[in-house]
Order: structure tokens, then sequence, then C-alpha cells
């Protein structure tokens, strides 16, 4: 990943087409976020023999106003007949969304985080037996002048394996509330800024829409949009430049 450092931690990522889907705990939500929905997501590597490993994320969330604060409910879920085995769920942000912070996580290192992201923490889940799931809440900051996306990963414990990826996938609302208390976004909605007769989005983000993929990446094209393969795996006895 370009001359960042990478991390067993952050493992390789994929990043399906923008149109993927989130996940976020429900614990830091607000009672109007709705369903969970695996939207956007994808299995990557092959998963252990009747493990079935999935996300969550709500269908909306809601942005305060004035202080830009929200909170998500990332869910990884575990829909096989075996047990999973320690696994991580990455919470990744993009653009005009950060994750600020999530209890029971570790922070990722701004030099490890994947091309093109702003935060990132790592969850580590010792095992999720089959049929079972774990969420964790998300604080996040959204600024409502930008498009803002999330990216949530399943990895093996070691990080070299991405057994499912969910997203980058966006938050938005296409009708501003900027004189409401707060602004209801929904998942898989391109954001439009909240600037009254703003009629145009800022360019956020990598002005790449491909980034440099790894020995072990290859391109991800979704049916009718670009689709990104990060490559973070550590590699024994070398370094990224």
């Amino acid at each position: 990943m370009s001359s960042r450092r990478t991390t067993n931690v952050t493992g390789s990522l994929v990043a399906a087409s923008f149109s993927a889907v989130l996940i976020f705990s429900g614990t830091a939500v607000a009672e109007d976020q709705g369903p969970g929905s695996s939207k956007g997501g994808k299995a990557v590597d092959e998963a252990p023999a009747g493990v079935e490993l999935t996300t969550l994320l709500p269908e909306k969330i809601s942005v305060d106003n004035s202080s830009g604060k929200t909170a998500i409910t990332a869910t990884v879920k575990n829909e096989g007949s075996a047990d999973s085995g320690k696994i991580s769920l990455l919470v990744v942000g993009f653009d005009g969304l950060t994750v600020k912070n999530v209890p029971g996580c570790t922070r990722i290192a701004e030099g490890s985080l994947p091309e093109g992201s702003n935060s990132g923490f790592s969850c580590p889940v010792d095992n999720l037996a089959a049929g079972a799931s774990k969420s964790y809440a998300v604080d996040a900051a959204y600024d409502l002048s930008k498009k803002g996306k999330i990216c949530l990963p399943v990895q093996s414990g070691d990080g070299k394996k991405t057994f499912w990826q969910q997203g980058p996938v966006p938050f938005g609302t296409a009708n501003p509330s900027p004189d409401a208390p707060a602004t209801p976004l929904l998942l898989g909605t391109d954001n439009e800024p909240v600037n009254p007769g703003a009629d145009e989005l800022p360019r956020t983000g990598p002005v790449r829409e491909l980034l440099p993929l790894g020995t072990a990446g290859a391109a991800l094209l979704a049916a009718g949009a670009a689709g990104l393969w990060w490559s973070a795996q550590r590699r024994p006895g070398r370094q990224a430049g």
C-alpha cells in the first residue's frame, strides 16, 4: 500500500463497489437506526469449513447537526454450522465519516491504515459459535459537507485472510436538514452537502479510484462499478517501504 507500513492487524482489505454496506453496534446507536443490513457485503477468501461470516449495519443513522456526532452499530455474525475460531472485525472510516472509538477494540495506527481511509479500529473475537453474533458500539463523527463511507472487513486472527468485507459504503442523504437538530442518513446513499444552495460536493479522499495492489491482491470489479482491493498483509522478512 504505497509507502505505508503494513501490519498483520489490518491484513488484506477488499473494497467492493461503493454501493456496499457497513455494520455498527446498537449499544451506542439511536433508536431510529432500523434493522441491520449486510448490503454491499462480499465473501473474499474462503472461510474454514462450516464457517459463514457476515456483517450488519443499520439502515439509517442520525448525525447531530451541532456536534457532528453519530453512533453506529457494527455486528459480525457466523451463519455457518461450525465455530469460527479467532477472527477480527475491522471498522474503518473514509472521507467525511471518522471512527472516533470502538470500546473493546484497538485503534489502527495511522501508518497502517488502508490508503484513503482516515481512521480505523480492530476488534478481536476469540471465537464466534455457529449461529452467534457480536455487536460493537461505534462512536463516530460525520462532516456533513462531505461524503462519508465506512468499511467492515472480517479477517482471520492473524490478519492474513479476509473472509468477508462490507464496504466501503456510504451513509448520506439527498435532503439535508441544516436547520434541524439532527440529519438522518441512509445506508448506501451518497451524501449531499448541508450548505443551502450548494449543488456540488467537494472532492474528498484519494484522487485515484483504484489503489495499488499487493502481490496477494487483485482488482475486484463489481458489476457496473469499480471495486478496490487493498493488501495490507505483512510478509515474513520484508517490510513495506
